[in-house]
């Protein structure tokens, strides 16, 4: 079973429907397919729910491909998923590997 490291842990109001571990935005919001996101879904929430989010430390994040040890990784297409950087906003690095989405891998949050 992962772990993680969670050293900042902030609440927000979800704006829509998250999934666990889904990276999101400081609106609440879910991050977008290679943008900027401020931190993790700690749990699963519905639009207006308060929702843990760590901002800062290592989270747990849901692969959507393989990904190595050590990768940069940025918001999948399916926005509840990491994928290795391509383009986009580099949110953290893997700090364990995923052979195939779905995989739960831990994620080294890179504040931006």
């Amino acid at each position: 079973m992962q772990g993680n490291i969670a050293l900042l842990t902030k609440s927000f109001t979800a704006s829509a429907s998250l999934a666990q571990y889904q990276p999101i935005q400081a609106t609440g919001a879910a991050a977008t397919a290679a943008g900027n996101a401020i931190g993790f879904a700690n749990v699963a929430a519905a639009s207006g729910d308060l929702v843990p989010a760590v901002v800062l430390g290592t989270s747990l994040a849901v692969a959507g491909a393989a990904i190595a040890s050590g990768a940069l990784v940025e918001v999948g297409s399916t926005v509840t998923q990491v994928v290795t950087k391509a383009a986009g906003v580099a949110i953290g690095r893997a700090l364990s590997a995923a052979t195939a989405a779905g995989d739960i891998i831990e994620v080294m949050i890179i504040p931006n």
